[in-house]
Formats: C-alpha cells, sequence, structure tokens
C-alpha cells in the first residue's frame, strides 16, 4: 500500500457500491481496493451511507444501505472546487492593477510584494507574496498578453544560460594592487565609501557606459564613457568619482579589463585607491555584477550606447536608487547613502 494518499476514483467508487449491496464487510472491500479501511468507512459515512439496524456485525450490511457511486463523485469533485480560494491577482482586480503600474516601473516582485506589505500590514487582502505575482505572470495563457507580462520581468527569459569563461584576451595591467590586501572595513560593507566598478559595452565594443556601486548602501552611479578605450575610462570615472564628497570616496575594486590600464592616474585625480579583483572572479564584486543585469534592462546588449546622454544615464540610475531593497530592510539605496552621508558630515546631497 502506498504512502502517498490519493483521492478515490470513479472506478473505486463502484466497486464500493457493489460490494455493499453483496454485504461485503469494509475491511474487505478496503484489502480489495489496497486502501486502509478508515478510507471506506470515511466515503460510506460521508456520502450518506447508514448501516442498516439488521446487520449481523457491525461494519457488515445486509442491504444497499443508500451509497451511491455517481453522486458520491459529484459531492468529491464539487468540495474541492469550493476548498480553492479565490485568485487574488484576478486579471480584473484593482490589486493585479497596482502590481502592474509597478512592474511597468521597473520593480521587481518581491520590491512590490515588501512594499505591499509595508502599506497593508492589517490588511491581508491587500498583500500578496512574490511567488504569487510571478505565478500570475507565468499563469496568463500563451500569446501577446503573456509575452509583454514576461517583458517586464528583470531577464525577460524563462530560463538562465551558463556563461561560458573562454579564453581571457583582455591582457595583462602591470601594478595592480589585489583584492586581497584589500582593508578589512570593505569587505563586511559596515562603512561606506568603498565602491565597485565595471564597463558595459555596447554594440561590436566600441561604445561603452560606466558603472560605480557603492558597497554600503548599492547606490548606482552611471558614467558616460567617449568609447571603449583606457583614456575614456579614465576621464569619464574621474569625472564620476569627483562628482562623489570626498568622505564617501575611498576605494575602487575593479576587475582586470584593460579598460583600467590607467587605474594609477585615476588614483592620483581622485584620491581612490583602486584594487583588483582575481582572473574569472565576478563574485569579488558581487554587487556589481548583479547591477549590471539589472542594467540590461535599460541599456540592452548590442545597442548603441553613445546615443544615451549623462542625463539620460543619470535618469536610469535613478530608477535603481529608488527602488527598496531586500538587502536594504526594503530601504531604498537612495535613503541609505543619505543617511550615510549625514553621518559623514558630509555636504548635503547626492552625487550627480
Amino acid at each position: 500500500m502506498s504512502n502517498r494518499y490519493c483521492q478515490l476514483s470513479a472506478e473505486e467508487r463502484g466497486v464500493i457500491m457493489a460490494r455493499v449491496v453483496d454485504s461485503v464487510s469494509m475491511r474487505a472491500i478496503a484489502r480489495e481496493l489496497g486502501r486502509a479501511p478508515s478510507s471506506i468507512s470515511r466515503e460510506l459515512r460521508r456520502n450518506g451511507y447508514k448501516p442498516p439496524a439488521e446487520c449481523g456485525v457491525m461494519g457488515r450490511p445486509r442491504i444497499a444501505g443508500g451509497y451511491d457511486a455517481a453522486r458520491a463523485g459529484a459531492r468529491c469533485r464539487r468540495l474541492r472546487r469550493a476548498a480553492r480560494p479565490p485568485r487574488k491577482l484576478h486579471p480584473d482586480s484593482a490589486l493585479w492593477a497596482s502590481v502592474r503600474l509597478w512592474l511597468e516601473a521597473g520593480w521587481s516582485p518581491a520590491q512590490i510584494a515588501a512594499t505591499l506589505k509595508r502599506l497593508h500590514p492589517e490588511q491581508p487582502a491587500l498583500r500578496v507574496s512574490h511567488e504569487t505575482i510571478y505565478t500570475a505572470i507565468y499563469a496568463a495563457p500563451r500569446g501577446a498578453l503573456r509575452r509583454e507580462l514576461v517583458s517586464l520581468l528583470r531577464q525577460g527569459r524563462g530560463a538562465r544560460r551558463p556563461r561560458s569563461r573562454g579564453t581571457d584576451r583582455r591582457g595583462k595591467l602591470s601594478d595592480i594592487v589585489s583584492i586581497h590586501v584589500r582593508p578589512p572595513e570593505v569587505e563586511d560593507r559596515v562603512m561606506p565609501g568603498h565602491w565597485e566598478g565595471d564597463f558595459i559595452k555596447g554594440a561590436r565594443n566600441r561604445s561603452s557606459v560606466g558603472v560605480l556601486v557603492e558597497r554600503h548602501s548599492r547606490l548606482v552611479l552611471l558614467a558616460k564613457m567617449d568609447g571603449a578605450s583606457a583614456e575614456a575610462a579614465l576621464e569619464g570615472f574621474t569625472r564620476k568619482l569627483n562628482s562623489i564628497a570626498a568622505p564617501m570616496r575611498q576605494t575602487l575594486t575593479y576587475d582586470q579589463g584593460k579598460e583600467m590600464a590607467k587605474h594609477r592616474q585615476l588614483t592620483e585625480n581622485t584620491g581612490v585607491r583602486v584594487y583588483f579583483c582575481d582572473p574569472h572572479s565576478p563574485w569579488q564584486r558581487g554587487s556589481c555584477e548583479n547591477t549590471n543585469g539589472l542594467l540590461r534592462q535599460y541599456l540592452p546588449k548590442g545597442a548603441d550606447l553613445s546615443v544615451y546622454s549623462q542625463e539620460d544615464l543619470d535618469a536610469i540610475a535613478d530608477r535603481l536608487n529608488t527602488r527598496p531593497r531586500k538587502t536594504l530592510d526594503w530601504r531604498t539605496p537612495l535613503q541609505t547613502y543619505a543617511q550615510a552621508l549625514a553621518l559623514a558630515d558630509a555636504p548635503t546631497g547626492t552625487p550627480q
């Protein structure tokens, strides 16, 4: 007998009805069906069966007693439908309309769920989990509507693709300082002012955007680059780093991309100490790698990134910086950065 329970089938109910007519005991019926005797007695009791008074032995009826297999099956199906709770995110509901507005604003299901929980702490009917939001999206019928809903998700695809490391063709940098001698306060993220950096490259590697992520607050800054060369990286990162208040400008952790060939000049220009990750170790800049994935929603691969002005890039960064983040206890990076800036007794304001 299997330990996994399943509902009685129509065939099993037919056997029960026939055996009751033949005055077979419940235990004998259970053995024949491979069921527990309690399952048979519960099925009979729930569907109106009453043992006749002239039973010779308890549980051994001599007449049919009123059990009908068709009626029992119909009742079972009716109760199973009634047991299903109504869908919170029905396509016509006001809650789904609110969720969709946030999705269209670029929020993730987790951010939406946390915000609803904070806005309606005493009203469960107005809250949904992130899993419910994902289910509502993927449960949509295949077609234009489903494609539109899936496109609102960050990655916009249903499966992850493995990343191939390939051959390192970037060349070698000189005079680099390893991440392994980076001050310990950088690692624990408690002290603000420590940044991670990267390049997002456009079509045919002819255009690029510089990315800076503050490790403590996860604040994102984007720098327009006039190309993808080391000279362009030096100019773009110098301009953006010097716009940050001095107490919030301590270190920069970068990979060994050749666009950072002028890292010593960058330190001279900004006062920011630059540390380099090990080859093929993206997890050593986890915040920046995660941010790159979020930015691809606005700066897609294969696009010409030179068409974006610095004002366009600042607007994209603002969208990321005003979203609540789970790792920040659902505060926004901008709120966390502003608090750290105030504690550092720096001038009021945020970098542009």
